[in-house]
């Protein structure tokens, strides 16, 4: 039986679309290809055309997070600039809903497990955002350094607030870290 051209790109891009939203909601290791499967609508006979196993899918479901990431950091960015960006990333809203947020936050124990072609990616992607967050940063002696510091201190705030939501405590650190990101920018 023939299906429609782009069928296939649309069953891909539908099982990357829920494999990145399962990974940043349940892990990479608890999230099974029959509940991907199912989710996206399809068999499990119908994963094996896309992907060659598990560990493919992993690597081009976190690439494809990261790029819709650094999308969404660029447009934050152009809008608001850096404090927009921050304000943004250490809200309730995206605490609250690690399946659509940053799959750093999400991964980053699980992504230093896997094998090296999904940590070069992850590497590869994450560094693009540094670089891109670094030049929108008013330029000091070392806006990379910056950026990196800004990202381990949102990424680290962010799974904190995690561990704790439900709390006073975990708002305090989302805020915490936000003034901490703030400072960094500032002292450049």
């Amino acid at each position: 039986m023939r299906y429609e051209k782009g069928r296939k790109d649309a069953s891909r891009g539908r099982i990357m679309e829920v494999a990145a939203e399962r990974f940043r909601s349940d892990g990479i290791a608890a999230s099974g290809l029959a509940t991907i499967m199912s989710d996206a609508g399809l068999t499990n006979g119908a994963f094996y055309p896309h992907f060659q196993s598990k560990a493919e899918l992993v690597r081009e479901s976190v690439a494809a997070a990261l790029d819709a990431q650094s999308r969404q950091i660029q447009e934050l960015l152009a809008s608001g600039g850096p404090e927009k960006a921050i304000e943004a990333y250490l809200s309730a809203e995206h605490r609250d809903n690690p399946e659509k947020g940053c799959a750093s936050a999400a991964l980053l124990p699980e992504i230093a497990r896997q094998p090296p072609e999904t940590r070069e990616v992850y590497t590869e992607r994450f560094l693009s955002q540094v670089l891109k967050v670094a030049a929108a940063l008013p330029q000091g002696k070392d806006p990379e350094g910056v950026a990196l510091g800004v990202f381990a201190t949102l990424i680290g705030a962010l799974q904190l607030a995690r561990a704790v939501q439900g709390t006073d405590l975990s708002d305090r650190i989302l805020a915490a870290g936000a003034d901490a990101a703030r400072m960094l920018i500032q002292q450049r």
